[in-house]
């Protein structure tokens, strides 16, 4: 039987993209069940469970900016159930569709063998891993943002495609519907197309000011909203240890290894650009779309928090995760081709599995059992309750933290094992406001409901050895500690009438 070889070549291009993103999300997705919820994941989840108006009236008045995503989430929620498994399962198939157009995107400017390489290198980075492990917008985005980049060279390549202008202005819209801050991606396009494409300019202008259009409501919504990350006012994240070291690499000896590879990558960068050899243009321009998209997103919102407001988080950044593995891959490539040709690919063999072996820690601790905001809980202390709790007791939490730390929502998130126990603080459910969380009362002013209760269930967050204020007000009322059980960072009390 006779066989076209391109289009063998192109079945096996093809594969390399799926076996390498396939790969990449069943790696995401390993263990990714083992840490509970926190805080960002709960309002993920807590939105997703919601009706869809109970949805509409809170985006309307919080989260609008992830209101493209909970709805999403909401559709998968409904089919698959609300447990990590499933939720984060979705992040991990994001991913794997990341990985995947990594792998297209560098081959089409230089090659499988590199593209591969650019893949795995992807596919394990810490924050590749730690999005693949979190119920939230941010690898959806990082998938858009490599597919759009994909659609863009293809355009730039093609001579008569005006048509698919329009279809990579909707992209880069849709891309911001799903994360606000894919709108920087621009501004990477921009620069590469007007170094390497001048020409080009005339084409990409326009369906850039049509994505801004198609865009605008959602940019109305943030503006509007922007009260939703005041808190980062209160916070110091732009510190380098988080530029350098959290945002795409974990710890400080991972960090060290990358950024040097980095460091070879632009020295090869400059060198290669000096002598401009025809046969590394692909590499020149990939190693400029990758430089750019790294560095400008990041610029962009070091620069605002020093002069405007304070807008920078490493989990915002989520979206450059594919140019951090492509510049790693060209580090990598640079150094190998210093040995002899034949100790190239020793060489770099040896360098992708010391990555590899960096990497291993950081994964391994995203998905311990309390990897999530310095320690969430919720699921043990839920099952515990469950495994204790007897039905009509009732239950108290402490009230003395921020909403996205309060032990209640691992009544929201699990509520199957608080069933039976009395709420008595709680007044409005989340899912009747527009709010993120439910509308509760003190437990000081609503003491009385405990009327008729035996025994009583404190959940409390533990920040000192003293008896929570909870504790105190139920023993002034006669009731006394039979148990207390710590739960890493929460205690759960069991107390009794006297």
């Amino acid at each position: 039987m006779l066989v076209n070889p391109p289009a063998a070549r192109a079945v096996r291009r093809g594969h390399s993209a799926l076996i390498v993103g396939v790969i990449g999300a069943v790696i995401g997705f390993a263990g990714s069940w083992v840490p509970s919820y926190w805080g960002d994941e709960a309002a993920s989840v807590m939105s997703a469970t919601r009706t869809w108006p109970s949805l509409a009236a809170m985006l309307g008045n919080i989260d609008g900016v992830h209101g493209l995503y909970y709805a999403l989430l909401h559709m998968w929620v409904s089919a698959f159930g609300p447990s990590e498994v499933a939720t984060r399962a979705l992040s991990a198939i994001a991913v794997g569709f990341m990985v995947a157009g990594t792998v297209v995107l560098v081959r089409e400017l230089a090659g499988t063998r590199m593209a591969v390489l650019a893949g795995i290198l992807c596919a394990v980075l810490p924050r590749t891993t730690y999005m693949a492990a979190e119920a939230r917008s941010y690898a959806l985005g990082a998938a858009v943002a490599v597919w759009v980049t994909v659609l863009l060279v293809r355009l730039l390549r093609a001579s008569n495609a005006r048509r698919w202008w329009f279809a990579y202005a909707a992209a880069i819209a849709v891309g911001m519907y799903v994360f606000l801050y894919l709108g920087l991606l621009l501004v990477v396009h921009g620069l590469f197309v007007a170094v390497l494409h001048r020409r080009a300019l005339k084409r990409w202008a326009p369906a850039a000011g049509v994505s801004l259009l198609l865009a605008a409501p959602i940019i109305v919504v943030g503006y509007l909203q922007r009260s939703q990350i005041s808190f980062l006012e209160k916070r110091h994240y732009a510190t380098a240890e988080h530029v350098f070291t959290s945002q795409w690499f974990g710890y400080p000896l991972l960090a060290i290894a990358a950024w040097l590879l980095i460091v070879v990558a632009m020295i090869w960068l400059i060198a290669a650009l000096r002598q401009r050899r025809p046969d590394d243009a692909g590499l020149i321009a990939l190693a400029l779309l990758a430089a750019f998209w790294l560095s400008v997103p990041t610029a962009a919102l070091l620069l605002s928090d020093a002069t405007i407001a304070r807008v920078y988080n490493v989990r915002y950044l989520s979206f450059c995760a594919p140019a951090a593995a492509i510049l790693l891959a060209l580090g990598v490539r640079a150094v190998s081709r210093l040995a002899s040709p034949s100790r190239r690919g020793a060489v770099a063999s040896l360098l992708v599995c010391a990555v590899l072996i960096g990497c291993a820690p950081a994964y391994l601790g995203q998905r311990s059992p309390w990897a999530k905001d310095g320690g969430s809980d919720w699921r043990a202390v839920a099952d515990y309750v469950g495994a204790n709790a007897a039905p009509d007791a009732a239950v108290v939490f402490d009230q003395s933290t921020k909403p996205s730390r309060d032990p209640r929502i691992a009544l929201d998130l699990y509520p199957e094992a608080f069933a039976g126990l009395r709420d008595i603080a709680l007044e409005t459910p989340y899912g009747d406001r527009p709010h993120l969380w439910d509308r509760t009362s003190p437990n000081a002013e609503v003491a009385p409901r405990l009327i008729g209760s035996g025994d009583v269930w404190a959940i409390e967050l533990t920040t000192s050895t003293a008896p929570p204020a909870d504790v105190v007000l139920l023993e002034d009322l006669g009731y006394e500690i039979e148990t207390s059980q710590l739960i890493h960072r929460t205690t759960v009390y069991h107390l009794v009438k006297e």
